[in-house]
């Protein structure tokens, strides 16, 4: 029996494991890096043992620390999360030999299943539908090229180690297939040190749909339905859900059984999950096993009810699955979305630096509603440069999947991030999508609906309209507080270019709005200087709205909007006419750093003549390499960085001037 556990990871994925290590009375030991010695797993655990500098290969890649820590704590097994070892047969072979217990499955199946290659021509072999493509190494950029024709445009490049979005690239025509290979194989040799490449067709419309399964070392396999992960960006999941809003019962099943016949050819046991990719007939390929635990598997125990972390540490002593296939539940519906330390208004790029504030919804559970928020940070902590950017999974539980929705939406709406750029906005945004709403999803899905990049949220009628009746309800009790009673307030709501007169009168129990010719009863929780008002309406709705005060009015944001409101008495408002414009410098002739990273090559020299589109340079952060290209044709006047040089975000890169 496992009685102290190790895990071999960091960040929210080594508190979720501790959490049910302690729930199951399993004394946890935390390894740290220089980064992390103030973590929120560090601090968790009962344990905690240094393993070397910040950089992951020098402490979470580190097989001999992580057996070192495991001997000097007296820990008989070890969970790695996902990411790091998790995958890797090595580890597990070095930590079968020094008779420590390795929570996943045994290392025959993560080397069949660990390699892309290798698992496709297994899978193919167990019966389960594969994609067409192209099996073996691809030599250099000419030869996949010529692979890519013979298999058709558009295909996947993709590393043989790869994951996490991390050496992927579609390609549409030849030229995109040549530099898709090169960035490729330089992400899959920085991330994974095996820069192997494949290529298969790239499936139209496709659905990223995914089988959880989870199985024991007594011949059992469970499949616990699937997943739906088509919105992603970079090839990286945002957005999950369980159950998909597009599969029937027969494709669930189909999946599911296929799933389960591919574990059992390799001999699984823990949890895996198989990917599929599936188009808009419901017909399902193969895509990849991964031999782990996933990011998103707190949608599966949302609709479950199974705790996915404690059925793999049962299945490592040894013990059967205590239910059958039949006894599997789907019950309601569960989103989550993933929160990142990245800047949508700048292409999504990474952003790092303190969490001057971090402050989520509260966790609850009832019959009607979950709200889970698994995160391994805290207010006041770094997000570091050195891992990933993931600040926190927020989830949420209903009976129908428009209620599991709306209620991610007001949690989105609650939850409290500064000092980092961060995706709250975007995520707001799809949850008041039509199309997401009526689950028309695929692995475009992002693409295709902000070809442009993220800007921020366009609102309803029925927003807007909410926010102008908050700020004026906001700005009635900012000057209650200040001693200016009145039973009626009017006032002018300016939010762009809509201007609006809502008046405010109180009631026992609280207020009416009138704005646009409409009335609603109100209540609101908010004193002034919170970040967070809280608006009940008449009609059953209720809204949370970010605020912070400024001269004239309120910054406020909802439902992926950032506004600035202007709140004047109506003699204010009719002198803003007079007052000036501030016109924003033009930095169109600069070509700026996007985040902070490294510059891995300079494509032009002062002087050259470039075209839009044309590819100027490439910047390295977390792993990923970012192609900066032209946005019109201009020439280079100036080259201000060299490849190597360390970049803060809005850096000059290069400088431009008009041609003929």
């Amino acid at each position: 029996m496992i009685t102290k556990l190790l895990i071999a990871n960091r960040g929210e994925i080594a508190c979720r494991v501790i959490k049910t290590a302690k729930k199951m009375g399993i004394a946890t030991v935390a390894v740290y890096s220089d980064a992390d010695r103030e973590a929120l797993h560090v601090r968790m655990a009962d344990e905690a043992v240094h393993i070397g500098p910040s950089p992951a290969k020098d402490s979470y890649l580190r097989i001999d620390k992580i057996i070192a820590a495991c001997q000097a704590t007296g820990a008989q097994a070890v969970h790695p999360g996902y990411g790091f070892l998790s995958e890797n047969p090595k580890f597990t072979e070095a930590l079968e030999a020094a008779g420590i217990i390795f929570v996943g499955p045994p290392v025959k199946a993560i080397e069949a299943m660990g390699d892309k290659i290798t698992s496709k021509k297994l899978a193919a072999a167990a019966g389960v539908s594969t994609v067409p493509g192209h099996m073996g190494l691809i030599d250099d950029a000419e030869h996949a090229v010529i692979i890519s024709r013979s298999i058709g445009y558009p295909v996947m490049i993709k590393a043989s180690a790869g994951g996490g979005g991390k050496g992927m690239r579609i390609a549409h025509d030849d030229e995109e297939a040549r530099e898709g290979f090169a960035r490729s194989k330089s992400e899959a040799a920085a991330s994974f040190g095996d820069d192997r490449i494949f290529i298969e067709k790239f499936v139209t419309e496709p659905r990223h749909i995914e089988i959880q399964l989870i199985g024991d070392s007594h011949g059992n396999v469970l499949y616990l339905n699937e997943r739906e992960c088509s919105i992603q960006r970079r090839n990286q999941k945002v957005i999950e859900e369980a159950p998909s809003p597009f599969l029937d019962e027969a494709t669930r099943k189909a999946m599911g059984e296929q799933s389960v016949a591919l574990a059992k050819a390799v001999g699984y046991q823990s949890a895996g999950t198989v990917e599929f990719i599936v188009d808009k007939d419901r017909k399902f390929y193969f895509l990849e096993m991964n031999t782990r635990l996933q990011v998103e598997h707190p949608v599966t125990e949302l609709i479950t009810g199974l705790d996915l972390v404690e059925l793999m540490l049962r299945a490592a002593n040894g013990e059967k699955l205590p239910l059958t296939q039949d006894q599997v539940q789907r019950k309601g519906w569960a989103i989550e979305s993933r929160l990142y330390a990245e800047d949508p208004y700048r292409n999504f790029l990474p952003s790092t630096g303190r969490l001057t504030k971090y402050r989520p919804p509260a966790e609850s559970a009832s019959e009607t509603l979950h709200v889970r928020n698994d995160t391994g940070v805290f207010e006041g902590g770094d997000i570091s440069t050195f891992y990933d950017p993931m600040i926190a999974k927020l989830c949420t539980w209903a009976p129908t999947r428009i209620e599991a929705i709306d209620a991610m939406a007001v949690a989105l709406d609650s939850f409290e991030v500064e000092g980092v750029g961060n995706n709250l906005p975007f995520l707001a945004t799809v949850m008041e999508q039509e199309r997401f709403r009526e689950g028309r999803l695929t692995t475009g899905y992002i693409a295709e609906e902000f070809p442009e990049g993220f800007s921020g949220a366009t609102l309803s009628e029925q927003h807007q309209l909410d926010v102008a009746a908050a700020a004026a309800l906001l700005m009635s009790r900012r000057e209650a507080r200040h001693g200016f009673a009145a039973s009626e307030w009017h006032w002018h709501v300016q939010i762009g270019e809509q201007a609006l007169p809502v008046t405010v009168g109180e009631t026992a129990d609280g207020y009416t709005v009138g704005a646009d010719w409409r009335s609603i009863a109100a209540r609101l929780d908010w004193v002034p200087g919170a970040g967070l008002a809280r608006v009940e309406w008449s009609d059953g709705r209720q809204s949370v709205f970010k605020v912070k005060a400024t001269t004239t009015g309120f910054r406020i944001r909802y439902r992926g909007a950032d506004l600035k409101v202007q709140v004047l008495a109506p003699h204010v408002a009719s002198l803003l006419k007079h007052m000036p414009v501030k016109v924003p410098p033009d930095m169109s002739k600069y070509l700026l750093c996007p985040m902070p990273g490294q510059v891995v090559r300079i494509d032009v020299a002062e002087g050259d003549i470039v075209e839009d589109g044309q590819t100027l340079a490439v910047v390295e952060a977390m792993k990923m390499e970012n192609v900066l290209k032209a946005e019109k044709r201009a020439r280079v006047s100036k080259v201000h960085a060299v490849a190597g040089s360390v970049l803060a975000v809005d850096q000059v890169i290069l400088e431009f001037e008009a041609v003929a």
